[in-house]
């Protein structure tokens, strides 16, 4: 009767191998397949809300008050003035910016501006936030080095200027200078410190130039619809970058 042989030491040592590098394959391969469902369920969700974003409906189509025009390409811009227009004798060149103002100032700041605007409110789809706007207005003469610029709270129906200023040309943005502190520009006093009468001349002076409540229901319509395409690029970016082979 035959005996079956031992298994040799090289036979043992092989299987064992053999054993012991299952549960390192099969984890990695759990692991790649757990990423790959993730993905998969992230750009189902991205694609989801792209399409729902795609179908809202567009706020309706409005025109700035003249003589105002729309800064050609400041749709595409990452930021810059919107609107644009000339002003007196001497050719005064007024530009605005437009920007949501809970994006930029704290919840409490637009309390010192001179409005009783309620913050609700909006059409469609625009949310309570596009009903209060941030204008950055600026004000330049021809051959002069330093513009007046104002920082006014916009709403429905009304208007309150929050600072003023004489700056160079060349400075920084003003989105990056309303994050910085200092600075070597002297720029005027706190305006709520300022005497009564120079705020109320200097409300005037803005109101004078067209910069008013009327303003309010382009620059809400335009600030949407920037809003609803840099969302939609967003979605696109994202979608695009999690779904890119590994190089």
């Amino acid at each position: 009767m035959l005996r079956r042989a031992a298994p040799t030491a090289a036979a043992i040592c092989r299987r064992a191998a053999s054993t012991s590098a299952s549960p390192s394959s099969s984890a990695a391969a759990t692991a790649a397949a757990s990423s790959s469902a993730v993905n998969s369920i992230l750009l189902r969700s991205l694609k989801e809300h792209y399409l729902e974003v795609s179908k809202m409906a567009p706020p309706p189509k409005t025109s700035p008050p003249k003589p105002f025009t729309i800064v050609k390409g400041s749709l595409d811009q990452a930021s810059g003035p919107v609107l644009c227009r000339e002003y007196g004798d001497s050719g005064e060149e007024i530009s605005i910016s437009v920007a949501r103002l809970a994006n930029i100032l704290p919840p409490d700041a637009d309390a010192d501006a001179d409005s009783d605007s309620d913050a609700a409110g909006g059409d469609g789809g625009m949310t309570a936030s596009i009903s209060q706007l941030l204008l950055h207005v600026d004000i330049s003469k021809p051959g002069a080095g330093k513009s007046l610029q104002f920082l006014c709270g916009l709403y429905p129906d009304a208007v309150g200027i929050h600072s003023v200023c004489l700056r160079s040309k060349d400075a920084e943005s003003w989105e990056g200078n309303m994050a910085s502190k200092g600075g070597e520009e002297y720029r005027g006093r706190i305006f709520q410190e300022l005497d009564e009468k120079v705020r109320d001349a200097l409300h005037h002076y803005i109101e004078a130039r067209g910069i008013n409540e009327k303003l309010f229901p382009f620059l809400q319509a335009w600030l949407y619809v920037k809003d609803h395409r840099n969302l939609i690029r967003w979605f696109k970016s994202v979608g695009t970058f999690i779904s890119e082979p590994k190089p």
